[in-house]
C-alpha cells in the first residue's frame, strides 16, 4: 500500500467525522479487518470487520466533537506501516482540547488494511479529558 492510498484513507476518515458517511472509508479495509484500541479509552476494545469499524467510528464520534490530525510522519512505508500522528481533539462531554501523539502500526494485505494497532502516549489522560 502506497502512502498515497493511506493518505486517502485518512482523508476519508476526516470526511467521516465531518459528514458521518462511512461508505468512503469501507473501501480501504479488508472485510476481516481488526482494530485494537486501548481498553482504558472510551472506545477501547477490539473492533472486527466493517460492522465493527463502523461501530468504532460511531463511538469515536460520540466521544470527540473534533479529532484533527495536526501532522503525520510515516516512519515505515511497507507493511506493517508505522505512522506517528499528532492529534488535536475536542471532547464532546467536557469541551477539553487535548493534544497528543498516536503511533500506529498498520498491516496491509492485497492493498487493504487488515489490522491497526494505535499506541497512545497517555491513554489515561485522554480518557480523563473525555469524562466529567
Amino acid at each position: 500500500m502506497s502512502i498515497s492510498v493511506l493518505e486517502g484513507m485518512y482523508a476519508a476518515e476526516a470526511e467521516y467525522f465531518a459528514t458521518g458517511d462511512f461508505a468512503p472509508l469501507q473501501q480501504f479495509f479488508a472485510p476481516d479487518f481488526v482494530l485494537h484500541q486501548a481498553e482504558g479509552l472510551p472506545y477501547g476494545g477490539v473492533w472486527r470487520g466493517h460492522d465493527g469499524l463502523q461501530r468504532f467510528f460511531a463511538a469515536m464520534s460520540r466521544t470527540w466533537a473534533a479529532f484533527d490530525f495536526v501532522d503525520q510522519t510515516f516512519l515505515a512505508t511497507t507493511s506493517p506501516l508505522v505512522v506517528l500522528t499528532n492529534v488535536h481533539a475536542r471532547a464532546r462531554a467536557t469541551g477539553r482540547e487535548p493534544e497528543f501523539p498516536i503511533l500506529q502500526t498498520i498491516t496491509v494485505a492485497g492493498e487493504r488494511i487488515t489490522e491497526v494497532r494505535p499506541f497512545y502516549w497517555d491513554s489515561a489522560a485522554i480518557a480523563a479529558a473525555c469524562s466529567t
